[in-house]
């Protein structure tokens, strides 16, 4: 199929700087496939999408993208975007089936490979440690609920390291993991399937204790730079009463605070709302915790899709204490945006300039502690096929180019934000959705895994070359 040409590519009113990087993201387990070749061990998300019912019409991640066996192909897609950096993710029980112990090599030379091939194409490999394929065996040991999940995953960033760190400058630790908190421990909804509600907070402090321990690792093998890269809202109210401001405030400690105050002023908000009493959550946080977890960053990624509107919860809030997490019942209700907003094709409302109030808001609150920020994620999900043989995703076009300038918008305004990774380069498997939920830029027919770009990849291609001056 032939690739759609985009409308004309505007020049942005507001250029962003020389040297501003552009990238594309995806994740080992939505694109890869290959799920038990070569020695891989099963993660949860193997587990999850087994289970009847847990992901819709019973799609797994088995064989996704194959870009396993189509690494190549797909760096060459990135070439022709002219992308600077390519962020990926590492399957952690590709290379540690059991999650520790024996290394299975054929996993390392999966990524040697794929490493040696994105510099061969002038792309910079920005990996990310853990994006929710946690290993089987140890989620049989409760996973991130356990505090010695973390040090396992100290052990895996060290291995990861060894293996690629003398070609890789920019390590990612975490991908989001409020949201892998929430929908994998608190509600079920994403593997691994449990329904703990605020039982599920012991998970935030250990993974961002996982983050802290493996930034030092990975320094120890020579990182030039450690980044994590949380999913952060802005919220808004959905009424005008006190009830609902102090809503709003309740949800923002738990979405963004909660992940990014330990990492950058080293110590946790005032939790005493959800059952957490200060300062130590029940002996949860022990000493030297919180100094591993705010090890200096040289960057943070930030995900963003839309902002959180709330109001107050319809039922009383149960007191704070022991009890609470047990009750599971939260400060806020979540609520719907009103009209006015367009929406993705997974019904989220489109709001750039969201991004920009979120990129303000974090300069505001963390001043000189906020390091250079990434957008690490940023895209959204519309009902493409081809028609005619071309694939004119206009409504993505629209959304890319509105979110861009409302980056170029914060940077105006002092935000130092370095580049701008959209989701996705592919469509893949998109989690609870399976392949309903299509993100790319790149059209993936998952039964001949035949690649089709879309309007918005030249498009996307077109506004790098328009910000470099390459027109």
């Amino acid at each position: 199929m032939a690739e759609p040409t985009p409308k004309p590519t505007p020049t942005p009113t507001t250029p962003l700087p020389p040297g501003f990087s552009w990238g594309a993201s995806t994740a080992a387990y939505q694109i890869e496939g290959a799920a038990a070749e070569d020695g891989k061990g099963p993660s949860i998300w193997d587990t999850f999408t087994a289970r009847p019912g847990a992901v819709r019409d019973g799609h797994t991640g088995h064989t996704a993208c194959d870009h396993y066996h189509r690494y190549r192909e797909d760096v060459a897609l990135m070439r022709g975007l002219g992308l600077d950096a390519y962020r990926f993710s590492l399957s952690w029980p590709r290379i540690l089936p059991t999650g520790s112990g024996p290394v299975n090599q054929a996993g390392l030379d999966f990524y040697d490979r794929l490493v040696d091939e994105l510099l061969a194409n002038g792309i910079a490999p920005v990996p990310t440690l853990f994006h929710w394929d946690l290993p089987q065996a140890l989620e049989d040991a409760d996973g991130w609920l356990n505090r010695d999940t973390a040090h396992r995953f100290a052990e895996y960033a060290a291995v990861a390291a060894d293996r690629l760190g003398d070609r890789v400058t920019r390590w990612i630790t975490l991908n989001e993991p409020f949201v892998h908190m929430a929908y994998g421990y608190a509600f079920g909804i994403h593997a691994p399937g449990r329904a703990l509600l605020l039982d599920a907070l012991p998970v935030a402090h250990h993974q961002l204790l996982g983050h802290g321990l493996a930034t030092a690792a990975l320094r120890a093998h020579g990182a030039a730079q450690v980044m994590i890269a949380n999913n952060c809202s802005p919220v808004r109210p959905g009424g005008r009463s006190a009830e609902d401001l102090a809503a709003v405030e309740a949800y923002d400690i738990l979405h963004n605070r909660l992940f990014n105050d330990p990492l950058l002023l080293g110590s946790y908000p005032d939790l005493s709302g959800y059952g957490a009493p200060e300062p130590t959550w029940g002996g949860l946080v022990r000493d030297g915790d919180l100094a591993a977890i705010a090890a200096p960053l040289d960057g943070l990624g930030l995900n963003y899709y839309n902002p959180t509107w709330v109001v107050a919860p319809a039922a009383p809030t149960a007191p704070a204490g022991p009890a609470a997490p047990s009750a599971g019942i939260l400060p806020f209700d979540l609520a719907e945006p009103g009209p006015g907003y367009a929406r993705t094709g997974f019904g989220w409302p489109v709001v750039p300039d969201g991004l920009t109030e979120l990129l303000l808001q974090m300069r505001q609150r963390y001043g000189d502690a906020l390091p250079p920020v990434w957008i690490t994620e940023n895209g959204c999900s519309q009902p493409d096929r081809p028609v005619d043989g071309e694939i004119r995703d206009q409504d993505r076009i629209d959304y890319l180019d509105a979110h861009i300038d409302a980056v170029a918008a914060a940077v105006a305004q002092g935000v130092d934000v370095r580049g701008y990774f959209t989701w996705s380069l592919l469509d893949n498997f998109e989690w609870a959705e399976g392949y309903h939920q299509r993100f790319g830029l790149v059209h993936v027919d998952f039964e001949t895994q035949v690649r089709t770009p879309k309007a918005s990849y030249g498009w996307y291609r077109d506004r790098i070359a328009a910000h470099r001056g390459a027109r």
